[in-house]
Order: C-alpha cells, then sequence, then structure tokens
C-alpha cells in the first residue's frame, strides 16, 4: 500500500488482485444481489485509491481495506432503508444462486439471518473473512474481549439454530394441536403440571 500511496499502478494492480475476491465474497455474503456486490467492490478499490495519498500504516493493510468495505456496506445499507421508506419497495433483484442451493445451504443462510447483528458480522467476518479477533476489535471498534465472548455466542446460537431438534418438531406438535382444538390447558410451562 506504500507503494500505491507513491502512485505506483503496478502497486494498485496487485492489491486488486490479491484482494479482490475476498471483498467481492464480503459483499456477496451480504446482499442478494451479485451486480450489487460488484458494484460495492470497485468503489471499494475507488475509495482505496482516492485515500491512498493519506494512508497510515497504523493498523494491517487488510483491516484497512475492510474498514473501507464495511463504511460502504453501512452507507448502502443506509441508502437502501431510505429508498424503501420513500418508494416503498426494497431496490434488490432476486437472486438466481438462492434457488439453486442447495437445502442445506439456505438453511444455513436463514440461520445465519436469524443472529443478532453484531453478532452476525462478528461471526461473518471470522469465519469467512479470517480476520483475526484484534482486526475485528479494530474494525468494529469492540475490544477484543467482547469480540471473543459474541463470537462464542453467536457460535452457540448457529449451533442451536442448526440442531435438528426432535422435541423442537415434538413441542410444536404439541401447540398446534392444543391451539386447534381449543385446550391450553394441554401447553404447560416447566414447573406445571397438565
Amino acid at each position: 500500500m506504500l507503494a500505491c500511496s507513491q502512485g505506483s499502478a503496478e502497486a494498485l494492480t496487485e492489491l486488486f488482485r490479491r484482494y479482490q475476491q475476498p471483498i467481492h465474497g464480503f459483499f456477496r455474503r451480504r446482499l442478494n444481489d451479485p451486480a450489487r456486490a460488484e458494484e460495492l467492490t470497485q468503489e471499494t478499490f475507488l475509495a482505496l485509491l482516492r485515500s491512498a495519498s493519506r494512508y497510515e500504516p497504523r493498523a494491517l493493510f487488510r483491516t484497512y481495506l475492510y474498514a473501507i468495505a464495511l463504511k460502504i456496506l453501512r452507507a448502502y445499507r443506509r441508502k437502501a432503508i431510505f429508498r424503501t421508506a420513500f418508494v416503498g419497495r426494497p431496490e434488490t433483484i432476486p437472486d438466481p444462486a438462492q434457488h439453486d442451493a442447495t437445502e442445506t445451504g439456505l438453511w444455513v443462510r436463514r440461520a445465519v439471518a436469524q443472529l443478532e447483528a453484531t453478532d452476525r458480522e462478528i461471526l461473518l467476518l471470522r469465519e469467512f473473512e479470517q480476520l483475526s479477533y484484534a482486526e475485528i476489535a479494530e474494525l468494529l471498534n469492540l475490544a477484543v474481549n467482547t469480540v471473543r465472548s459474541r463470537l462464542f455466542r453467536a457460535r452457540v446460537a448457529l449451533r442451536e439454530l442448526l440442531k435438528p431438534s426432535s422435541s423442537r418438531a415434538a413441542t410444536d406438535a404439541v401447540t398446534q394441536a392444543a391451539s386447534g382444538s381449543g385446550n391450553p390447558q394441554m401447553i404447560t410451562t416447566k414447573g406445571q403440571r397438565a
């Protein structure tokens, strides 16, 4: 990045070659629109190019690049919410990959989407972007121990969401049967008798 900040086109080309796929994957995992993910990837590298002269190596370059990508993603989401509020419909195109994905992939994607936003972001940054705890902490302005505990919490929650639970299905069946028959006494809580 230092060579790039001094105007080296070869350095910029090398940075793009190394980081284009990871940054595209970062956006692709967070957006349903592959074309929008590509646009935001390009926008990230344009922002990197614009800020090259001001770059100071205070952190790893990868952390710096993901910070730019995260800011661009947040700005895109704010704009999307604004457009939805005033236009009335989100600006998204259905993702054909979702329709072709396996049942397991959809199951995992839905489970990850149910996690709390910060926990989900920490999990994605750690597991998919392979950032260290320190990099995630710096990127999200959190303490390293907070990142560790939230990652642990996200993994536990994800494990629970992905667990094929026959007891959960049985509980749902009892609840539906009780509500359908009009017999509310069938549903009990812990410590109560039916």
